[in-house]
């Protein structure tokens, strides 16, 4: 029999899933097992891209010929982009999978849909394994113009500075066919260049390759943006569904979302990018005389991609009646336990915690995708150990 169970949820949009990529990246880098220091997870703060283009080849007018004069597209990285890097004592280990938004900083006439895409670019470090590491790519679609290789990097732990240069940009395949000339793909056509400075996002003291601690550092930029504002404004109905061999299950309960701003919010559905999505998390406090020496996490969830806000007002805010594809100023919107259990939950990788953003959902990286893995009873839900919730193993423990 369980103890009365609470659970924290962290604020919708917003959420960090540290444990599983710490996990990974401690498993990938045999080094790391066995070393003792300082792991820093790390993103952009701030910085800066240069591309050096040779406009009349990639627009075919001097296909064959010598390469012409090259022009300068210069962008600035947005601020907290989630582009990260993996550092150990202070030497870079490398990128992860993820991205960076760049602002054009001048207008520029581009060939094909390069043209309409130019102020959705992101430059993004791609999944291990394949033939390249970066590439550049529309935002919102997946869609990629240049694949990079050759580039040379640079990290001052001094200054945090991460200095990406001369890195050959080559049309991709589908670039070079929307062109109409697939024989280019592979075609050499510049060269990009990116000074970024890097902030810690999360730092893990390591002993032997075991983790004793882990902080997650302030933002030293935080600061409030008037507009909508959703928070958890209540949780209910606590139930299990599903268990996995007799060792864990898979948890779930109810929220209430609330928008405490004055401005109504968007809640577009998939495939839309544009509305909120629902983590969950479990913590125990145990341990000591009067069980409050420890505070664990020992669950969490994937997330809940939000669709059609109702116009309640279980905050007392006074909803203005707003709903379906936006949740109205004041107004709430219920999601039941059994909703929230999914299985078809999405993955908190794919988000931006610092900017909320993540792909669509019919863009090359789909936010929801569950293909490649097998769903057991408790995937994607509130994975908990049965153990860590037994109240004669855990005497005294609230959650």
């Amino acid at each position: 029999m369980l103890k009365t169970i609470v659970i924290a949820l962290l604020p919708v949009l917003v959420l960090f899933g540290s444990g599983l990529d710490r996990l990974s990246i401690l498993k990938s880098e045999k080094a790391v097992n066995s070393t003792s220091g300082t792991l820093e997870k790390m993103i952009v703060a701030n910085g800066n891209v240069a591309m050096d283009l040779d406009l009349s080849r990639l627009s075919g007018s001097t296909h064959g010929a010598k390469a012409g004069r090259m022009s300068t597209l210069r962008f600035d990285v947005e601020r907290d982009s989630f582009f990260t890097v993996i550092v150990l004592n202070d030497e870079l280990r490398g990128p992860i999978p993820s991205s960076m938004k760049i602002n054009p900083i001048d207008a520029a006439r581009l060939p094909g849909s390069l043209g309409s895409s130019y102020d959705k670019l992101v430059v993004e470090s791609l999944a291990w394994g394949g033939q390249y590491d970066l590439a550049v790519r529309h935002a919102e679609t997946g869609f990629t113009f240049f694949n990079i290789e050759g580039y040379l990097v640079d990290y001052n732990p001094d200054s945090k500075g991460l200095a990406i240069q001369i890195g050959r940009l080559l049309i991709s395949p589908e670039f070079a066919q929307e062109l109409g000339r697939p024989s280019d793909a592979g075609a050499l056509v510049g060269q990009i260049s990116i000074n970024a400075t890097m902030r810690p996002i999360e730092v893990t003291h390591l002993t032997e390759g075991e983790a004793d601690s882990a902080v997650l550092p302030a933002n030293p930029e935080t600061g409030t943006v008037p507009g909508p504002d959703v928070i958890v404004g209540d949780v209910n109905g606590l139930a299990q569904f599903g268990s996995s061999s007799g060792t864990q299950v898979g948890l779930a309960l109810g929220t209430d979302s609330c928008n405490a701003g004055t401005v109504d919010l968007n809640w577009f559905q998939l495939p839309s990018n544009d509305h909120p999505v629902i983590p969950q998390n479990i913590y125990r406090m145990s341990g000591g005389t009067t069980n409050d020496q420890r505070f664990e996490q020992i669950g969490q969830s994937s997330v809940k991609h939000a669709f059609t806000a109702l116009t309640q007002n279980i905050c007392g805010f006074g909803c203005n009646g707003v709903g379906g594809t936006r949740l109205g100023s004041g107004c709430s919107d219920p999601y039941s336990a059994s909703l929230n259990s999914g299985p078809s939950l999405g993955s908190r990788a794919w988000i931006n915690p610092y900017t909320g953003f993540y792909p669509r959902g019919d863009s090359a990286t789909p936010p929801n995708i569950h293909t490649g893995h097998t769903h057991t009873g408790p995937s994607h839900r509130v994975l908990t150990e049965i153990a860590d919730l037994s109240t004669s193993q855990n005497p005294g423990a609230t959650y």
